[in-house]
């Protein structure tokens, strides 16, 4: 009998053995094959699809800036969203005197991880989606996550404004993250200090790119916290809300963005500063992320930090009218 069923049998092992191996072969292939990298942008549309996924954190970062906070989170967010005050929560801090700094390693890994991030999360940053400020603290948010070592992180285009807009359910009270343990990996390419602000300063060796309004740049205004009106010497203006569309609250389409970072030169690496370092990660994001730029970094301390000490330069177009109409009332 087995003489006899063996020509019919022999056949269909041999099929069913190479089925397996080629089943086995694909899930290996696939298993090597690198996942693509989340892009920088996602829409609503993207996000409600993937809202179940494994690794996925919504990170609401509403605060005072854009005038939200906790309260507006709790009244109405992304269903799962955890809320993470960008103003009080630490993502800047005052360091040297100086306000609005990078945390420390070991205070942004004990702030990202009690958000239940970790190395392999997919986190999107949402803002409120009200202005170009607002956008400002999406980006910086990214940026800081990215710096230390969470490499998929996307900002909600729009963010909770483009969700309502869109009719997508939302959800109130408060979704509590789950601590985890997270290791920061610091990227130094992404980040500049005032020391290498000091060495590029007035040369030709780096692009200083000022991200604040005009009236800032040439030193008809300043914030509160920098000690100078003006900029740093060599520096060229690209104001952060020339890349944002008030009127949809998004950034520009890729080809207007492209656009106006062609006023800057092609080549040669590029700091991107502001007055605190909020503006400024705007234009790195812009510069960086969509355009992909990758010698572009951000300095932190900005105008504030440059300007705490006296004896660094400045280059103003202020007068000494300026300075009566601001003692007259008329100007800053």
């Amino acid at each position: 009998m087995r003489k006899f069923f063996a020509p019919f049998f022999a056949p269909l092992l041999a099929a069913s053995l190479s089925a397996l191996v080629s089943l086995g072969a694909t899930f290996t292939a696939s298993a090597a094959e690198p996942q693509p990298q989340p892009q920088p942008l996602v829409s609503v549309a993207w996000l409600q699809q993937h809202l179940g996924d494994k690794n996925l954190v919504v990170l609401d970062i509403r605060s005072a800036i854009d005038g939200g906070g906790a309260k507006a989170y709790e009244d109405a967010h992304i269903p799962g969203a955890v809320h993470s005050d960008y103003d009080k929560a630490g993502w800047r801090v005052t360091r040297n005197d100086v306000p609005f700094m990078l945390p420390t390693v070991a205070e942004l890994e004990k702030l990202i991880g009690d958000l239940g991030i970790d190395e392999t999360s997919h986190v999107v940053v949402v803002p409120a989606g009200v202005s170009y400020t607002d956008f400002g603290s999406a980006a910086r948010a990214y940026w800081t996550l990215k710096v230390v070592g969470v490499n998929n992180v996307s900002i909600l285009d729009g963010g909770v404004a483009a969700w309502k807009a869109a009719g997508l359910p939302l959800e109130a009270g408060v979704s509590k993250p789950s601590p985890t343990i997270f290791t920061a990996t610091l990227n130094e390419k992404l980040l500049s200090r005032i020391d290498d602000v000091t060495r590029v300063e007035g040369g030709k060796n780096a692009t200083l790119l000022d991200a604040r309004p005009a009236s800032f740049f040439t030193g008809k205004e300043k914030a509160p916290n920098a000690q100078a009106y003006g900029h740093i010497p060599g520096a060229v203006n690209l104001d952060s809300a020339s890349f944002y569309d008030a009127a949809t609250n998004k950034l520009k389409p890729r080809s207007e963005l492209a656009a106006l970072a062609a006023q800057l030169p092609a080549q040669g690496p590029v700091i991107a500063y502001c007055n605190t370092g909020h503006w400024a990660a705007t234009d790195w994001f812009v510069l960086h992320e969509l355009l992909g730029r990758k010698d572009v970094s951000l300095y932190d301390g900005s105008m504030v930090e440059w300007t705490a000490q006296a004896t660094r330069p400045i280059a103003s177009s202020r007068t000494k009218w300026d300075d009566v109409l601001k003692a007259l009332g008329f100007g800053s």
